[in-house]
């Protein structure tokens, strides 16, 4: 299966054009302060970006990153951007052709954002196989991926190295496609719906469990969308099965719960992270507004008080009293679900 992909991405596809799939989709919806930096990404490597949007997530100066599948670098080169000439960020991909795109434009991208000295790195590496680099342990703040961890072929390997890699309240922020339900092995062996991001997909419900099992105990979906195909010889072959583009976080804390458990704790957001001055957005089920006391489950309060969050929140309780578990930790299809015969708007995974 990697040379499959290897020769798709390398290849088959020279622009996002030649995509037969809308799988991966544009830029549409990104915040105002991202788009100037994405205005000084070199063209080759906007031209050979094939991701989901943009996957970056807020706090990120300072950080060190690992973004798993960079591709032509452009969410390494832009995330370049938002961690400051004091943060570094790494890129792993498997991609001769990717890569040289990449390597070509560093110096150009070290210039672009004024900084003394390039702040990014690519490796070539397969993301199941990230301890044969040269990558210690607990050493990434952050580990992002863009809609390619289903093409992988061992998508528990890639997690468990993800977890082994981030720093005790790191967090694994990424995009990917999920189905509804599990894709037939017939499917999954045809390499153009696999190299379009759509076969190699993970039932949403084995994702999560997955991620548990690699040491991720709370998975948190941060947004979704369905996907729709708008292509019909790919769409009659597939379209008894739903997919959705999600963004989750995984955050690496020791003694999270495997569900919501209620302590009486709560929080309230200070209204200091950069660009959020009036909420904060932790996941889908968490839009903490400036200034208001938000209960949480003993989960969440860790989330945000053993990261990189702690000073931009007060903290309210204890560990104290156990008063049961919250009303909606439950496990129905997580995402929000559109007919795809009803369906005109495209597929975003962040």
């Amino acid at each position: 299966m990697h040379e499959q992909v290897k020769d798709y991405y390398g290849k088959t596809l020279q622009s996002s054009q030649d995509l037969q799939t809308n799988a991966c989709c544009t830029d549409a919806s990104l915040p105002d302060y991202l788009k100037p930096i994405l205005a000084k990404i070199h063209d080759e490597v906007m031209t050979r970006y094939y991701g989901c949007g943009l996957i970056a997530p807020d706090l990120l100066s300072g950080m060190r990153i690992l973004d798993l599948g960079s591709g032509s670098g452009r969410d390494c080169y832009a995330l370049s951007a938002l961690v400051g000439e004091s943060g570094f960020v790494v890129g792993v991909d498997m991609t001769d052709e990717q890569l040289d795109i990449a390597n070509a434009h560093i110096d150009y991208h070290a210039e672009q954002f004024g900084y003394q000295a390039p702040n990014v790195q690519f490796f070539k590496g397969y993301i199941e196989k990230l301890d044969e680099l040269d990558l210690a342990d607990n050493s990434f703040d952050i580990i992002v991926s863009n809609c390619v961890i289903n093409l992988s072929p061992d998508k528990e390997a890639v997690l468990k190295q993800a977890h082994r890699l981030l720093k005790p309240g790191g967090e694994m922020y990424f995009s990917d496609v999920y189905s509804s339900k599990r894709v037939p092995q017939e499917l999954v062996s045809d390499p153009l719906l696999y190299g379009e991001c759509l076969s190699g997909a993970l039932y949403w419900n084995d994702f999560v469990n997955l991620a548990k099992t690699c040491g991720f105990a709370d998975p948190r979906l941060v947004e979704d969308r369905p996907l729709t195909i708008d292509n019909p010889a790919i769409e009659a072959r597939i379209g008894h099965i739903e997919f959705f583009s999600a963004t989750y976080r995984l955050f690496k804390i020791d003694d999270l719960e495997p569900a919501c458990e209620d302590y009486g704790q709560a929080v309230i957001y200070k209204g200091t992270i950069p660009h959020r001055p009036q909420h904060f957005l932790l996941d889908k089920h968490h839009f903490i507004e400036t200034g208001k006391v938000f209960p949480v489950c003993g989960n969440t309060y860790r989330m945000l008080n053993e990261t990189r969050f702690k000073d931009h929140f007060e903290f309210i309780g204890s560990w104290d009293t156990h008063y049961g578990i919250f009303e909606g930790c439950g496990t129905s299809l997580p995402y929000d679900r559109v007919l795809t015969e009803s369906s005109n708007g495209g597929g975003s995974c962040c």
